[in-house]
């Protein structure tokens, strides 16, 4: 998936320390002296709460931001709200194995469709058979069907029956046209499977409903190099770039073209 996620856990409160006489004391922000304070005044509001684990989660500071939702849920076992927020601070953070946790708990309070995309499609990534039963749960209903396709199809791309995931992929996009990641992932799987000219032609579809996805010229320019067009892959990455400048994969493909930006 696009992007996904930042590394963990720093560490906001130091002790003062003595050291050879030297006293250092740290100086907490303002902003979370502030927050703290409100917390602290009004230890009921699931609201301020929010508002304190987001500003850890804005710097990037994903270590406190988890500890504070889980010192909330200490006390509030069973919000679900709480546990959504932990399952997605997991997932942002890239740790797999406590997302997959904190999501599987939030479904067990509240079984919610989007809530079982999530935990289905980090099941696919992991190459975890309960992937499909995830995805089952979600086709039995006309308005979530394309998003159990969709995690079905993942599954399968991911543990190697490109085939089938492409099947999967197929019937997701009938039924939902505009399914960027869908289109991404057949294309991926066309190209694992060395087809690299049908893998341009699921792109290019993609990039006429959306002509400013970065993904989609990633791709297409992973197809050229494979076949050996080198400047139809500079042209593909320089309007990924466009599309996100800060687009890394982009960048380092470029890079090793010989095409320093």
């Amino acid at each position: 998936m696009k992007k996904l996620f930042f590394a963990a856990a720093a560490i906001l409160f130091f002790t003062a320390c003595n050291s050879n006489n030297d006293n250092t004391a740290t100086v907490i922000p303002e902003k979370e002296k502030e927050l703290r304070g409100l917390v602290a005044q009004y230890p009921d509001s699931l609201l301020l709460k929010e508002n304190l684990v987001q500003y850890f989660r804005e710097n990037n500071n994903y270590g406190t931001a988890i500890a504070e939702t889980e010192k909330a849920i200490s006390s509030d076992s069973l919000n679900e709200r709480l546990w959504y927020i932990k399952a997605m601070l997991h997932t942002e953070n890239d740790d797999t194995l406590q997302a997959i946790q904190a999501w599987e708990k939030t479904i067990h309070i509240s079984p919610k469709p989007e809530y079982i995309m999530s935990l289905g499609s980090l099941y696919a990534l992991s190459k975890n058979p309960l992937a499909i039963g995830m995805g089952s749960l979600l086709l039995s209903a006309p308005h979530t069907r394309y998003q159990g396709l969709f995690i079905q199809g993942l599954y399968f791309n991911n543990t190697g029956d490109k085939e089938k995931a492409v099947d999967f992929f197929e019937q997701c996009i009938r039924m939902d046209y505009t399914n960027m990641l869908a289109h991404r992932e057949k294309a991926i799987a066309q190209y694992d499977s060395g087809k690299y000219l049908d893998a341009l032609k699921t792109l290019e579809i993609a990039l006429r409903i959306k002509n400013n996805y970065d993904e989609g010229y990633y791709w297409m320019g992973r197809c050229y190099e494979k076949l050996n067009e080198k400047e139809q892959a500079v042209k593909s990455y320089e309007m990924a770039l466009q599309a996100d400048p800060n687009y890394i994969e982009a960048k380092d493909a470029l890079a090793k073209l010989g095409v320093v930006r």
